[in-house]
């Protein structure tokens, strides 16, 4: 099975879980998320995976976040769709190893699915 990893290369967070997958003999897939977004359909069979709803997803600090989509009523499709829109707003590192899915906050979840 392949492991894949949603990598953003300017957070500490995220090249930890990378360092670590790499200590554990894991040579992942990166996908640098920033320049290339999930596509609807994979953020929603990851939220899925993650068994998460969107919002709880979302890194609410961000500008993008604050501008775009803060207070409005959106549904689980309106959400996806602009988190592959404004992908800055994906929570990070997620990684992927066959049917599951975690979240690398701290690096160590990762650790359950490998």
């Amino acid at each position: 099975m392949s492991v894949v990893i949603y990598h953003n290369p300017r957070c500490s967070k995220s090249r930890a879980t990378l360092a670590l997958l790499r200590e554990r003999g894991v040579e992942p897939e990166i996908i640098e998320y920033l320049k290339t977004p999930p596509s609807e359909s994979e953020l929603d069979r990851i939220l899925i995976m993650l068994d998460k709803e969107p919002e709880d997803l979302m890194r609410k600090s961000e500008a993008d976040f604050k501008a775009h989509i803060r207070g409005k009523s959106l549904s689980r499709a309106q959400a996806i769709a602009l988190m592959v829109n404004y992908p800055i707003v994906i929570e990070r590192p997620i990684v992927i190893n066959g049917a599951h899915a975690a979240i690398g906050r701290p690096p160590e979840n990762v650790l359950q699915i490998i």
